[in-house]
């Protein structure tokens, strides 16, 4: 089960950055909805909320009919699928987070912001809306099939580590989006003298290639993932024959009649 708990750490890092250099993002956008009321920034969020529970709501009223037709499973999909699809959901995120990194700054550019650095760009923040929502859909397919994963995979004795393992997950996950941020800045700024993840003007920087950084690094873990679950033997389920299910019977009734 570890190689599996493993593919996970990826899509934290992944969904990390919706409170670091996303919540950057949003504040040099417009996020106006009239002329009175401002979104707060970090209130993007909600989108990332809103698309994971209803994901969760509609999966087995929509999803799991359409896998069934498919697949033909009763169950639709298993969860080494659901974490499988959760996966390439979230490369989509950061991959759509790149591009719109690349127009945001093109709109700092064309108006001749790019070295304000707290000017308002005007361009929406509703740009920002399919990053965060395809991440809250990757975490409600990941999360879940992970969860689903070490309930029904590992011995009865050793579910409450399992549960433990998943919380790890994401600590885990967390650590490695600062290891990496740290050795972007690290790196970056000796290969020609401008940091990516610049901490004064995110105008200046390369924000889009650490973006798509993240979604290199997811590839080569989905490859790695659909690997593990190729190679993962499912845990035998036991069932009991009918003579041992008699002989239950017997003994029970057995020792009402004492």
């Amino acid at each position: 089960m570890g190689p599996i708990w493993a593919s996970g750490i990826l899509l934290i890092t992944a969904y990390a950055q919706q409170s670091t250099f996303s919540l950057q993002q949003a504040k040099t956008m417009d996020r106006h909805l009239s002329k009175s009321f401002e979104i707060p920034a970090g209130s993007m969020s909600v989108f990332t909320m809103a698309s994971m529970l209803s994901t969760v709501v509609i999966y087995d009223r929509v999803f799991v009919h359409v896998a069934r037709r498919f697949t033909g499973l009763d169950r639709g999909i298993t969860f080494l699928q659901r974490m499988g699809i959760g996966l390439v959901i979230s490369i989509l995120a950061t991959l759509v987070a790149g591009f719109v990194e690349v127009k945001r700054k093109k709109a700092a550019f064309a108006h001749g912001l790019e070295d304000k650095a707290h000017s308002i760009i005007p361009i929406s923040v509703f740009w920002l809306v399919p990053q965060y929502s395809l991440h809250g859909i990757a975490e409600a397919f990941m999360s879940i099939g992970h969860m689903e994963f070490f309930y029904d995979q590992s011995p009865e004795s050793m579910r409450s580590t399992a549960f433990a393992l998943f919380w790890l997950s994401i600590s885990m996950g967390n650590y490695v989006s600062t290891l990496l941020v740290s050795l972007v800045h690290k790196f970056s700024a000796k290969q020609d003298g401008s940091n990516w993840l610049p901490d004064n003007n995110l105008n200046k920087g390369k924000l889009e290639y650490f973006y798509w950084l993240i979604t290199c690094l997811q590839v080569f873990n989905l490859i790695y993932y659909l690997c593990c679950a190729k190679k993962y033997t499912l845990k035998p389920i036991q069932f009991q024959s009918k003579e041992s299910d008699s002989e239950e019977g017997r003994s029970v009734e057995l020792a009402n009649k004492v």
